[in-house]
């Protein structure tokens, strides 16, 4: 970006990576449960025989072996990504905007529109898959903007390649993808069909995201059962109105009005950019049938929220068409209210100070689970504690065992997150590596252990006496501020496994209904 502006534009992104790493730096918040996992899944990498796409444990790996496991290391990568994000919106105003010269202000506005939302701010603090399938989404349909705008067929080459990283993260790509097709489909781009290039980006996505595929075909599709869970668990209870009627407080009011702006602009028939009329409503198209796959699958908000940083340029765009004014307005009421809502967006207070301002506030919304129920904290948050004190609890009480015992006992863990707790804290603790039945630990076996004493975090101590002679309660771990699953957690000691623990293993099999 070497036009007006580029230096606010890399200034604000430079500040917006610089605060969310000194936000891990500052706060009284832990690793968060996901991220737990995706680090595990960083130290047992099979690129080609996972259970989820594999980029995430990329990036979890990489960021381990070049900077250790410090929280703000941890977090590093999506801040970038985060960052790219906002560089992202600034390069979609100067992409859509019908005007030669885009104002500073212009790009400026549209970034903080961005920044200031919730369903960004959050996830670029994040070791999580959500942070960089926003990305690929927003930079394949800035791909197929410039396609637009150059009338340039070569451009399909770079929406495939998002399209494929996007396969690589998160399998969710699939509703752009479709909605890129019917976009395609339903204006005159469709003529495109008529030359490689829509043939060759598809291909290409298809190589990018192969390991997500290949993974999938050899561990005989597990999103099947993912999706299963996923329905019975967290989406049976949503109405199929949710996901709209969601959308306003994923990106808060005034965001939600630019972006709903920047739709229609995206739907008119024509623009002019440098002298010819230009047409973006194949985008329109796409994010319309985007929304509406995810509202028939009662999909969470936040699912479809890639989509905005192409629809805040666009309403940028349209609001500084209309008044110059509109845009620094919008900006500087979304920001005030961003900035009234930060403590519950971002980690930066004490546990109870959250609380505190959470109950000022009186959202009930940003404390609701997953399930429906409600917390005191946001559950991003409190996923975010209890999970060192758990692993310590563990290693007190293998520390207690006879030598003899402690070269035989299993280490085990009833959920992803308490086992990877085990796995980032144990090895430091002077723990063996953690065993677990748990979605993807399930699939890394049990070892060669037979399971002749087990410490097991669990709340699921009646099946343990199914499968042992004698299983005693030792303590009792957890945390006021948790989930509720993590408030008063089992620590057991079990002896005389039934049957060796390698015999048993398949009785854990996620996919079992």
């Amino acid at each position: 970006m070497t036009r007006v502006g580029a230096r606010q534009v890399w200034a604000l992104v430079a500040i917006a990576i610089a605060g969310h790493l000194l936000v891990n730096v500052i706060t009284p918040f832990g690793v968060h449960r996901d991220e737990l996992l995706y680090r595990a899944m960083g130290t047992h990498l099979r690129l080609w025989r996972m259970d989820f796409p594999p980029f995430i444990a990329l990036v979890a790996n990489l960021q381990r072996v070049l900077l250790g496991d410090a929280l703000w290391a941890m977090r590093l990568l999506p801040a970038i990504a985060g960052g790219a994000l906002l560089w992202c919106v600034a390069a979609g105003v100067r992409i859509v905007s019908p005007l030669r010269a885009v104002s500073v202000a212009a790009l400026v506005c549209a970034m903080l529109l961005l920044l200031g939302a919730p369903v960004f701010l959050r996830p670029a603090n994040l070791l999580q898959p959500v942070v960089f399938d926003q990305l690929w989404w927003t930079l394949a349909l800035l791909a197929l903007a410039q396609r637009l705008r150059t009338d340039g067929t070569h451009w399909w080459l770079a929406v495939g390649a998002a399209l494929g990283l996007g396969l690589l993260t998160k399998f969710s790509i699939v509703f752009i993808g479709v909605g890129i097709v019917v976009g395609v489909l339903a204006t005159p781009l469709r003529r495109d069909l008529r030359t490689p290039w829509p043939y060759l980006a598809l291909l290409l996505a298809l190589v990018i995201g192969a390991p997500s595929l290949v993974g999938q075909w050899r561990l005989d599709f597990p999103i099947g059962w993912q999706l299963r869970d996923l329905a019975a668990v967290q989406l049976e209870r949503r109405s199929i109105v949710a996901f709209v009627a969601e959308q306003p407080l994923t990106v808060g009011p005034v965001a939600f009005a630019v972006a709903m702006t920047g739709l229609w602009w995206l739907w008119r028939a024509a623009h002019v950019s440098d002298g010819r009329p230009v047409s973006y409503r194949a985008i329109a198209v796409a994010v319309l049938v985007s929304w509406l796959l995810l509202t028939v699958q009662r999909g969470k908000g936040y699912y479809g929220a890639p989509v905005y940083p192409v629809l805040l340029a666009a309403g940028t765009c349209a609001l500084a068409a209309w008044r110059r004014w509109l845009p620094p307005l919008a900006a500087a009421v979304h920001i005030a209210f961003a900035v009234i809502a930060l403590p519950i967006a971002l980690p930066i207070l004490s546990p109870a100070r959250t609380v505190q301002w959470a109950a000022r506030l009186g959202v009930a919304e940003a404390t609701r689970t997953n399930t429906g129920g409600q917390l005191a904290l946001p559950q991003d948050f409190a996923d975010m504690l209890g999970w060192r004190e758990q692993a310590v609890a563990v290693a007190e009480a293998f520390r207690a065992l006879t030598p003899a015992d402690q070269d035989v006992v299993v280490i085990g863990a009833s959920n992803y997150g308490r086992a990877g707790a085990l796995d980032l804290y144990g090895p430091a603790l002077g723990l063996p590596p953690v065993v677990s039945g748990a979605g993807s630990w399930w699939y890394w076996g049990p070892g060669v252990r037979r399971g002749d004493v087990l410490l097991v975090l669990t709340d699921h101590e009646r099946d343990l006496a199914d499968a042992f002679r004698q299983c005693v309660r030792l303590r009792t771990v957890g945390t006021p501020w948790g989930v509720e699953e993590e408030r008063a957690v089992a620590l057991v000691r079990c002896d005389g496994p039934k049957q060796p623990l390698q015999a048993m293993w398949a009785a854990f099999d996620p996919a079992r209904p």
